[in-house]
């Protein structure tokens, strides 16, 4: 009989497999082609035998979300962080690289950014969101955000601006930021990361996700010949509007 290290290690071995399948299916077939009995299928198992490992194909996808985000977030991450300059450069070179993954990963875009996974207007949404900060993409996003925060004085709007109805929402959004800046090693402090400031990023974050969710399904209002310099228009514009007077990389 095996012993308990061998059978958790044989475990994580089939887990990885059914894993690296269904991303497979995503990228080949799309996100309706991720399904068990196609993964059971293709790895020579019955699909019951599946749910000894996710108990639904919601489950599955759960965790093919988490691993999309993981992998692109640290990329991101890394591309960005060889960048000179004290925040900025970080931050466009994290949207530019979000829009270009986006464009050459439609398959996975659509299934972590374009699938809702909870009741419209709930609040819930995939894992790829900014809620969700912990997470590498809205880490890194957040951390380039919060080097610009102590560095640059940003155009915020004043909290009078914020809508009543946001305030709460917002309070509780900026705290979990402002803790995840501080454990980063980021000593934003409040005066900087108002709710004005806490809105202000939600916007930004709003406009290029739109946009680019825009681009990648073909729905933009015009035809565009060169969208790469539409997009930098999108950046340099909202560069102008929070008040960075810098030279976009």
């Amino acid at each position: 009989m095996s012993s308990p290290a061998r059978r958790n290690r044989e475990r994580a071995a089939t887990d990885r497999e059914i894993r690296r399948t269904a991303r497979t299916l995503l990228v080949e077939h799309g996100p309706e082609a991720v399904t068990l009995r196609a993964i059971a299928r293709e790895l020579g198992l019955t699909a019951p035998a599946l749910y000894r490992y996710y108990g639904s194909r919601d489950d599955l996808v759960e965790h093919l979300r988490r691993d999309i985000v993981t992998d692109l977030g640290a990329e991101l991450a890394s591309d960005s962080a060889g960048l000179p300059g004290d925040g900025p450069r970080q931050l466009f070179s994290i949207c530019r690289g979000f829009r270009q993954w986006a464009l050459t990963h439609m398959n996975e875009f659509t299934l972590v950014f374009a699938s809702p996974t909870g009741e419209i207007g709930t609040g819930r949404s995939s894992v790829a969101t900014l809620n969700h900060v912990s997470e590498p993409l809205g880490h890194a996003f957040l951390v380039a955000a919060g080097r610009v925060l102590t560095t640059h004085r940003i155009a915020a709007p004043g909290d009078d601006i914020v809508p009543p109805e946001l305030r709460d929402d917002l309070a509780a959004y900026r705290d979990s930021l402002l803790s995840v800046l501080s454990d980063s090693g980021l000593a934003v402090t409040a005066d900087r990361f108002t709710l004005g400031t806490t809105y202000l990023m939600m916007q930004f974050w709003a406009r290029i996700y739109g946009h680019v969710t825009l681009e990648v399904f073909g729905n933009y209002p015009i035809p565009v010949a060169k969208p790469d310099a539409l997009f930098d228009a999108v950046l340099a514009d909202l560069a102008r509007e929070i008040g960075l007077d810098v030279d976009l990389p």
